[in-house]
């Protein structure tokens, strides 16, 4: 019964991998959509929201099966229901990354208008927020689970920054408020993702250790 059991385990580890790598590349072409003004790769990113619904469903019902065959206690327990609310994470950062890529079709109609927010770092910051998550999954790294919970206040921080320039833009181009606002809106996608990252390495966290680290300020990281 054991053995069978991480043998389950094992393929629900795959497959959260798996899940979380194609979330990973699809935030990845969102933000190029943007960058690029291109609303082809931004489509890509649209239509294939379907097959990370898909996965999402499937990687639940995986958890729970698991959990109705097996009965797991003590640390096989912690993985599944941390598996399980990643699994939310995920599916919630796909859905984010489609928000950012539809935000093209506006944003590509002003070829002339200049990106006003330093957000490419700001994506920069997020995406590397997502990436140390998963990597903290599966190397079940707890210092590098921390790194990116303290992460999240510097993205946090860069959003508030275009919160304020955004303001100033508007005042001064008010004739591009379209666009504009439709740039902001973005941020508000990365700073989401940046979150949900945070939530993948605060799961990370309870998993190795069984400490649940939720609501908790930078200081304790």
């Amino acid at each position: 019964m054991r053995i069978r059991l991480q043998s389950d385990i094992e393929r629900l580890s795959k497959r959260v991998v798996a899940l979380g790598t194609l979330v990973e590349e699809r935030v990845r072409l969102a933000v190029k959509s943007i960058e690029c003004r291109d609303r082809e790769l931004a489509d890509r990113v649209v239509d294939g929201d379907v097959e990370i619904d898909q996965q999402e469903v499937d990687l639940e019902e995986e958890c729970l099966k698991i959990l109705a065959l097996h009965q797991p206690v003590a640390d096989d327990l912690r993985y599944i229901i941390a598996v399980l609310k990643m699994n939310n994470d995920l599916e919630r950062i796909g859905d984010l990354a489609v928000n950012i890529a539809g935000r093209t079709e506006t944003i590509s109609q002003y070829p002339q208008i200049q990106i006003p927010f330093d957000y490419f770092t700001m994506a920069q910051g997020a995406q590397e927020m997502l990436e140390k998550s998963l990597d903290s999954l599966v190397n079940r790294d707890l210092n590098l689970a921390y790194e990116v919970c303290a992460q999240d206040d510097d993205v946090d921080f860069m959003k508030s920054a275009m919160q304020s320039l955004f303001a100033s833009q508007v005042r001064k181009n008010p004739e591009h408020v379209e666009p504009l606002v439709e740039l902001f809106l973005v941020s508000r996608h990365l700073e989401r993702i940046a979150d949900h990252a945070t939530n993948i390495a605060e799961d990370v966290i309870y998993m190795i250790s069984g400490q649940i680290h939720r609501h908790r300020g930078s200081e304790f990281y």
